[in-house]
């Protein structure tokens, strides 16, 4: 009787408090705040096979450190096996057939506006592009797309690079971006916005006339968010003043932040989100990497959509 008089007390009380926040309790586990290393793939498993090609970035990226952390999330899906190379320069063509799908996360210069950069000799730029048109797949991510610029058929390769001075990052290191095609198989099943954090939104990218991109999410660069009260030194007030602000291109305007295209008879997909260790902590991210590089390597997602990613 007790717990009857306990159980219709909680009701009364919960019917009295009709506007407040429901409490919805989910089964939960902290996040790893040490990053895992991770062990070999059982060969006998037939899993994807994933190249990482990295070995040069930007001093803002901890790349290493994403490295391991992508190879962690695709070797824990159960999908994919992953090796990484630091050295590209000696890249074959023969080398890349034994794999998939190539992921890029490299950037030529230790500061995005040096002139100095470390890029491959031109056989390993050619070993690729031969690889993607014979029919592999590519992953464009991130910090791919802050060089390349002299180099046009990289630029057709992955889609669009960024431009020092028409090109820019916009200021929240915290934006929504917009599932525009949401029929296709990378985005199927995602929540249409989904939340980025401590990441970079690139605008105003140059894309090269020749690459049939297909855009599936797109980012708002609002001229609010320019605001010195909210951006910090790296935007100088000076220079974003009202009147500058409405004679910069691509203001309050959307810009693309995950496209597909063919090269040859290789997919591509183009990921310019995925700026840091911490960004990738969250399911959209995971989901789109995890959905868009198995697209790449067979043209098909089997993947899940991750509980926090799920259209609702």
């Amino acid at each position: 009787m007790m717990r009857k008089s306990l159980f219709a007390a909680a009701l009364i009380v919960t019917a009295g408090a009709a506007e407040a926040q429901v409490i919805v309790t989910v089964p939960y586990r902290p996040p790893e705040t040490v990053q895992r290393v991770k062990i070999p793939v059982n060969p006998a498993e037939k899993r994807l096979k994933v190249l990482i090609i990295s070995g040069r970035n930007s001093y803002e990226h901890d790349w290493t450190g994403v490295n391991n952390m992508l190879r962690a999330l695709m070797t824990d899906s159960g999908r994919f096996d992953v090796r990484v190379v630091e050295d590209f320069d000696h890249g074959t063509l023969a080398m890349l057939k034994a794999y998939d799908v190539v992921l890029l996360n490299y950037s030529s210069r230790w500061n995005y506006a040096d002139p100095v950069q470390q890029i491959w000799s031109p056989e390993a730029f050619e070993a690729l592009y031969a690889y993607v048109r014979e029919g592999g797949g590519l992953v464009a991510y991130h910090s791919s797309f802050t060089w390349g610029r002299e180099i046009p058929e990289y630029k057709k390769l992955i889609g669009a690079v960024m431009e020092p001075g028409t090109s820019r990052r916009a200021p929240p290191g915290a934006f929504t971006v917009k599932l525009i095609d949401r029929g296709h198989p990378i985005t199927q099943g995602i929540r249409e916005y989904i939340w980025t954090y401590n990441d970079d939104m690139y605008t105003n990218m140059s894309f090269a006339p020749d690459a049939k991109i297909h855009v599936l999410g797109t980012a708002h660069d609002a001229a609010s968010a320019y605001d010195p009260k909210i951006t910090g030194p790296k935007y100088p007030a000076a220079a974003y003043t009202p009147e500058k602000l409405k004679a910069m291109k691509g203001i309050d305007a959307d810009h693309p932040q995950l496209w597909v295209q063919d090269y040859g008879k290789g997919r591509v997909f183009s990921i310019t989100i995925g700026h840091d260790e911490v960004s990738l902590h969250f399911h959209p991210l995971q989901t789109l990497i995890l959905r868009g590089t198995e697209w790449a390597a067979t043209g098909k997602v089997t993947l899940p959509v991750l509980d926090e990613a799920k259209d609702y």
